[in-house]
């Protein structure tokens, strides 16, 4: 069995259809074993025997669609993937807050891979790297001042489509602890 995290799109926890139970509900239905999410924005751990992951989101994404009317995007990294993601410490000496706010934006599996890394799109935000293996781009943005909202996210759509998704470094570090915890 191999340890899974599902990165959900477009989850607000505040809606019926979007909260953790129902969404764990779908997982286990679907005969995931040790099902668990993590926090309250689409985060889902299980575990599960396949080893296809593009067959895995599709999966899931279609059960998400037709049990709870949910149509945003599936991305599945495997605890291993992650575990090598946070080893390699992308943010070295910085700390997750206002003005260091660590994201890591995943992108599906077919979504194509950048040749280099793009020109800084947006002055708040600072791209510090993408790490190929886990298919994620890893940036700082600054949040320091609450009248400036960076553009990063909207050129992360635009350039690479709906087929991604961004969690804090945070959320990244909680679903690994979570991953290893159902070990």
């Amino acid at each position: 069995m191999t340890g899974y995290a599902a990165l959900l799109r477009g989850i607000a926890p505040s809606l019926p259809n979007m909260t953790n139970d129902k969404l764990r509900g779908v997982f286990e239905k679907l005969g995931f074993e040790k099902v668990a999410s993590v926090l309250a924005s689409g985060n889902i751990v299980f575990h599960s025997s396949e080893t296809d992951v593009p067959a895995l989101e599709q999966q899931i994404q279609q059960a998400l669609k037709a049990e709870l009317g949910i149509a945003g995007g599936t991305i599945i990294r495997s605890h291993k993937e992650l575990r090598k993601l946070l080893d390699s410490d992308p943010f070295p000496g910085l700390t997750h807050g206002r003005g260091t706010y660590l994201t890591a934006t995943f992108l599906k599996d077919s979504t194509p891979v950048p040749v280099q890394l793009p020109d800084q799109p947006d002055p708040l935000v600072q791209v510090v790297g993408f790490d190929k293996p886990a298919r994620v781009f890893l940036s700082i943005v600054d949040n320091s001042d609450p009248g400036k909202t960076p553009d990063f996210m909207a050129w992360l759509d635009k350039t690479y489509g709906k087929d991604i998704t961004t969690r804090t470094w945070l959320t990244v570090q909680r679903i690994v602890k979570k991953l290893e915890g159902l070990q």
